[in-house]
């Protein structure tokens, strides 16, 4: 079994510098919460991570059907629930890619598979949000 580990040294204020395989990665609040803005926020690290691994993947699946794309962008927009802790309960995934018509289909189809089969961050987010996604052609 694979084991993941990073980690995290506080640094004073709210900021902590994790390493995670030889990167760094800046953790931090803004100056209302306590810190100086020099990092970003655990949270939204998350969505990033969802970016990351469906993008990797359908770029993997792209490559692997031979489709020529470009401009590829992954916006994930996670709203937050009111209460404390704070959650994200709904996940929305916005692929944006050029690629020709007669290839969307295929897009569509290497999209289905990173969020159905593949990617395993979309399945820890479904385990507490609702995950949709949205492809915008150029």
């Amino acid at each position: 079994m694979a084991v993941n580990t990073i980690n995290a040294v506080f640094k004073g204020g709210m900021n902590f510098t994790a390493d995670v395989n030889g990167h760094s990665i800046e953790i931090d609040t803004d100056e209302a919460g306590g810190g100086k803005n020099i990092g970003t926020r655990p949270k939204i690290l998350m969505l990033a991570s969802l970016a990351g691994c469906t993008g990797l993947d359908v770029v993997n699946i792209l490559k692997k059907m031979r489709i020529d794309f470009s401009d590829l962008s992954i916006k994930v927009d996670g709203r937050l629930t009111e209460t404390e802790p704070k959650v994200y309960d709904e996940v929305v995934v916005h692929y944006t890619i050029k690629v020709d018509k007669m290839d969307e289909s295929k897009v569509e189809k290497a999209v289905n598979l990173s969020q159905e089969k593949y990617c395993g961050v979309t399945k820890m987010f479904e385990a507490f949000a609702k995950v949709s996604s949205k492809i915008h052609y150029l």
